[in-house]
């Protein structure tokens, strides 16, 4: 007899049904966002939750076709597909159009395309080929610079967009690089203080951080000052910080753009621009707030009826799902996410393929580094810096590029004993 071709197997289908839980869950909030009695018809294409559904449907029959793809073809075609990426970024800063003052998106009738969101894929395909090829057990500099500067240049393309809040996404591929031992722990340690540091030399003198900082390390000193080695490192250490906690307010004054200045003002006290920067926030927390334990029911948030909340379908999406199902349904949605992200791991954990390890550790990176951005703006954990939340926000660009994203990855997954 003939062999079939059967879809499912060897497909994760926990996965699966994590992706379309999301994917549901996604239509559920832009529909109840974008809801108007004039237009109810939840396949109403003028309305956004009408379009989201096409590019649902789309992005189910995109998943299908990767199915049918040789997965020898991925790595195969990885620095072509980068390549291809790269192309479009040129041509988007050449030919495309400014939608809320960058220009990133292309326009094709209704249709409307960003190359960066496919960026990350073609990134995540093109690191893990380079990491693959890397013959080298031990990780020189020299086998660091590579992975770097492939990072570096699609990160450069859609800086001069002005698309900031997407370039600062391909931060998370330094995980990736942690765990394939091109960055020690130490350096993500170092970038997280480098972070607490900054937020809390705005909050306070940096006279006094500075002060209180050498005093502890002149304390260390004391306390180990028989081991004269670990003394000379604790200076070095000690002007280091120093010197970067002086920079601070130079950096902030003088080369901050005015609306980054603004966004960070806003998370330090959101009781600023209330008008203005501060509006979207200061909503947003409204919304979430109103929800309660239960939420208000569907439909019958206040904030999302009245759209108190700007780009409720987009960028604030959880503000709907805040309001409408409160911190039960939230606390649903987050625990989707987590279990994701956990499954995606152990999944990444388990491929013979360095190529496909690196590449699904690319996809967990890329979804947390979002999910945890995303949901930390609503809540006014975190600056204002407009990505979408993976598989809810509105768009076809995020969806298909997520979609053809993770099921690369499960396609890579399914076949992992091929791939050595």
């Amino acid at each position: 007899m003939r062999p079939q071709f059967n879809f499912f197997k060897n497909i994760d289908k926990f996965t699966v049904f994590l992706y379309l839980c999301l994917v549901i869950i996604g239509w559920i909030s832009i529909y109840a966002a974008e809801y108007n009695e004039a237009r109810h018809g939840i396949f109403n294409l003028d309305a956004r939750y009408g379009m989201q559904f096409i590019w649902i449907v789309l992005s189910l029959f995109i998943a299908a076709l990767i199915f049918f793809i040789d997965v020898k073809f991925f790595p195969a075609f990885a620095y072509f597909i980068f390549g291809a990426s790269l192309v479009s970024l040129v041509a988007v800063l050449l030919f495309g159009q400014t939608v809320n003052a960058s220009k990133s998106w292309f326009h094709i009738g209704p249709i409307a395309v960003q190359p960066a969101e496919f960026a990350k894929y073609a990134t995540a395909l093109a690191l893990a080929r380079i990491i693959y090829d890397s013959k080298s057990k031990t990780r020189t500099l020299s086998e660091f610079f590579k992975p770097a500067l492939l990072l570096a240049i699609p990160v450069m393309m859609i800086f001069l967009q002005n698309d900031t809040g997407t370039a600062l996404v391909f931060a998370a591929f330094v995980f990736v690089l942690y765990r394939e031992g091109y960055l020690p722990g130490w350096m993500l340690i170092l970038g997280v203080m480098a972070v607490f540091l900054f937020i809390l030399t705005l909050l306070f003198n940096e006279f006094y951080i500075m002060g209180a900082l050498t005093l502890a390390f002149i304390t260390a000193a004391i306390v180990l000052r028989k081991k004269p080695g670990v003394v000379k490192q604790l200076l070095l250490v000690m002007v280091f910080i120093n010197v970067y906690v002086y920079a601070v307010d130079y950096v902030y004054e003088e080369v901050l753009q005015p609306h980054q200045k603004l966004r960070i003002a806003v998370l330090i006290d959101d009781t600023v621009d209330l008008r203005g920067a501060g509006y979207n926030l200061h909503q947003s927390k409204i919304a979430i707030g109103s929800g309660g334990l239960w939420g208000k029911g569907f439909l019958q948030g206040t904030q999302t009826k009245f759209s108190f909340v700007p780009e409720q379908g987009t960028d604030f999406i959880f503000c709907t799902v805040g309001e409408e199902w409160g911190f039960m349904g939230s606390s649903l949605l987050i625990i989707l996410f987590v279990t994701l992200l956990i499954r995606l791991v152990l999944l990444a954990e388990r491929q013979r393929s360095v190529f496909s390890r690196v590449f699904g550790y690319s996809l967990a990176s890329v979804i947390f580094f979002h999910f945890l951005v995303n949901i930390g703006m609503t809540i006014g954990l975190i600056p204002v810096i407009g990505i979408p939340l993976p598989f809810i926000s509105y768009g076809g660009s995020s969806l298909w590029a997520f979609t053809i994203f993770l099921f690369t990855f499960l396609k890579l997954d399914s076949k992992r004993l091929e791939l050595m």
